[in-house]
């Protein structure tokens, strides 16, 4: 158990009997069970283990640049076997949202060829002229075309929302830019900014809970990031599990806010293994 001077206070009893009563685990991809194509350090082990107690889990990431199912295929190649109901991206929970939550059936989606795809194939039209509303994910083949095309909209009034609002991506080349910097490009154009659907925003929060079937008070949230994972899971009742295998440093944990503070902290997936009792 960690005994790090940054840690939310000593990782006693009581953090530790929280995390062993959990009936759910909402696992974070990038940065906590693999960076690129190399699993983090415990991750099959504890994924293992946690099937073997026949606990319900659910891959959460808030990647939109990818579908689902190329996570289903990545987890596959690195020995672990998912199905795609175990994966949920804050694409898939866009998508989720946009249908029960609202009446919008078309979009202008800034986003990769794959987010498009999941989106044609839930049905919702990404050719209209005067579309519902905007949908910016994590775009990896952004141009000023799409910025102008939304900006446009945008200053009409249609309603805007963004898969997530990540800063940075981690890969094995370091951190790279995420959705942020779309975002802020069209706010500083626009002055507006999007409803956000994915982590650490309830309604991704309620998607993921009403798949693994349990409560908020008896599922982990377990992620690398402070500002997503941690922050939702401490706004949402969650245990919060921070893993310190991906973007957070010893300095970013030392003045993260108060309500950011993981309940929890591990080295990686295999030291949450062993508080697992």
């Amino acid at each position: 158990m960690s005994t790090d001077p940054t840690s939310p206070g000593p990782v006693g009893p009581s953090r530790a009997k929280s995390l062993a009563q959990c009936r759910g685990f909402l696992v974070d991809l990038d940065g906590t069970t693999y960076i690129d194509d190399e699993l983090v350090t415990g991750a099959s082990a504890f994924l293992a283990e946690v099937s073997r107690r026949q606990l319900p889990r659910l891959f959460l990431s808030n990647n939109s640049s990818r579908s689902g199912d190329v996570y289903v295929e990545r987890l596959g190649r690195l020995g672990i076997e998912v199905s795609r109901r175990e994966v949920l991206t804050s694409g898939d929970a866009t998508i989720e949202f946009l249908r029960r939550r609202t009446d919008h059936r078309s979009a202008y989606l800034v986003g990769t060829a794959e987010l498009e795809a999941d989106f044609r194939t839930a049905g919702i039209d990404l050719d209209a002229a005067e579309p519902d509303c905007v949908v910016v994910g994590f775009d990896t083949g952004f141009t000023f075309a799409k910025l102008e095309r939304a900006c446009a909209l945008l200053f009409a009034g249609v309603p805007y929302y963004a898969t997530h609002p990540d800063k940075t991506c981690i890969t094995a080349r370091g951190l790279i830019p995420d959705i942020a910097a779309i975002i802020a490009g069209c706010e500083a154009v626009t002055g507006r900014t999007p409803e956000i659907i994915g982590k650490p925003e309830r309604a991704i929060v309620d998607i993921a809970l009403e798949l693994l079937g349990t409560a908020a008070s008896e599922t982990a949230i377990i992620g690398d990031q402070l500002d997503t994972d941690m922050r939702m899971g401490r706004a949402h009742g969650l245990v919060s599990v921070l893993v310190r295998s991906g973007e957070t440093t010893p300095a970013k944990l030392e003045v993260c806010p108060a309500d950011w503070r993981p309940d929890v902290i591990a080295d990686n997936l295999g030291e949450v293994l062993g508080m697992l009792g």
